[in-house]
């Protein structure tokens, strides 16, 4: 590959291929959003959220704002993970200081029946995919995303988030293990055909953000409600030719059920939480790459404490394949100063 096509070839997508690099590219989760202002005055002009993340233009511009201000390697499509189940018959509303709540769950197999259609009540996530991807320089990557099967699941069968919500999806999943199973299941196929979608609109990589994995520390129901749904995903993607790298996301699991996954899923990427120690970092690499771990709560508070956090993480894990994000996303109150900081100090950075 000569020179000129190397530089072009965005250094997120070499990176996590194993490919010498000169440092770790970066990109935070939820840096296109809620610390924003310019995001902020885009709801206020849109009324609602979901109104916003289903009109290409609007989702276009929050999901290219950050990349405005700060020098990421990547961009990610603005939307949200319960998209999926309200194109499938689901209501679907956000309520100020509530979060989203959803109406009643159709039956399964009202959701079987949507859901081969439900990528087609999405088409407005691909024209946003479009919109960024001809609006971003070559040099940067744009990812898209899905909810995983299992945290979509909870939301679904609950009807809201919180902790006391994840409680109760993981009693039902143990009371009817057949019809929550059965539900991933539906949402893993779903799913497919949404990350296919994004690719072929120009998504260069996906990520699969499994946010309530910390509620399934048991191996066995780790297997099955995580590990085997993704491991679905990928190999289907894989199956229709989608070869754009798959980032796993099962955000604050048991530490011990890491490296089962990144060896079953078939991920290329497996994003850490701020829990995860660094050898473990440092082992996962010999056969994928690593993402993320910094805590979005020293993002926050700033200070020595923060470059010395990413100078030690920079420190462990360039030696091999890594993309510097944050444990999870970035929260409202984050300064942006410390933003341009942490992204200041990584893209200073070079390999040893």
């Amino acid at each position: 590959m000569n020179e000129h096509v190397t530089q072009q070839r965005p250094l997120f997508l070499r990176a996590i291929a194993g490919e010498p690099v000169e440092r770790p590219p970066i990109w935070f989760m939820r840096q296109a959003g809620r610390s924003l202002p310019e995001y902020h005055a885009l709801k206020r002009r849109a009324g609602d959220f979901l109104t916003m993340a289903l009109d290409p233009a609007m989702a276009a511009e929050v999901s290219l704002q950050p990349m405005r201000r700060f020098a990421y390697d990547a961009a990610i499509l603005f939307a949200d993970i319960l998209l999926l189940p309200n194109a499938m018959g689901q209501a679907l509303t956000f309520e100020a200081g509530e979060g989203p709540l959803l109406g009643p769950m159709p039956s399964l197999d009202a959701l079987e029946g949507a859901a081969a259609g439900a990528t087609e009540q999405l088409e407005a996530v691909g024209e946003t995919a479009e919109r960024v991807r001809a609006q971003l320089e070559p040099h940067r990557a744009l990812i898209g995303f899905a909810g995983g099967p299992w945290t979509v699941a909870t939301y679904m069968l609950i009807g809201r988030g919180g902790a006391a919500a994840r409680a109760d999806a993981k009693a039902l999943a143990l009371a009817d293990p057949e019809r929550v199973e059965r539900l991933v299941d539906i949402l893993a196929e779903a799913t497919v055909d949404y990350l296919a979608m994004q690719v072929r609109a120009g998504a260069q990589a996906v990520q699969i953000f499994e946010s309530w994995a910390e509620v399934l520390p048991e191996p066995a129901l780790f297997d099955r409600l995580v590990i085997q749904p993704h491991a679905r995903i990928v190999r289907a993607l894989r199956e229709r030719g989608i070869g754009a790298p798959v980032i796993g996301f099962p955000r604050e699991a048991a530490l011990e059920l890491i490296e089962p996954y990144a060896e079953a899923s078939g991920v290329q990427v497996v994003s850490l939480g701020t829990a995860t120690p660094l050898e473990l970092g440092r082992r996962l690499q010999k056969r994928v790459a690593i993402q993320g771990a910094l805590d979005p709560a020293l993002l926050v508070a700033g200070g020595p404490a923060l470059s010395a956090r990413v100078e030690e993480l920079l420190e462990a894990w360039s030696g091999g394949p890594y993309v510097f994000n944050l444990g999870h996303g970035v929260v409202p109150e984050t300064p942006l100063a410390h933003i341009a900081e942490v992204v200041e100090q990584v893209t200073a950075w070079r390999n040893r």
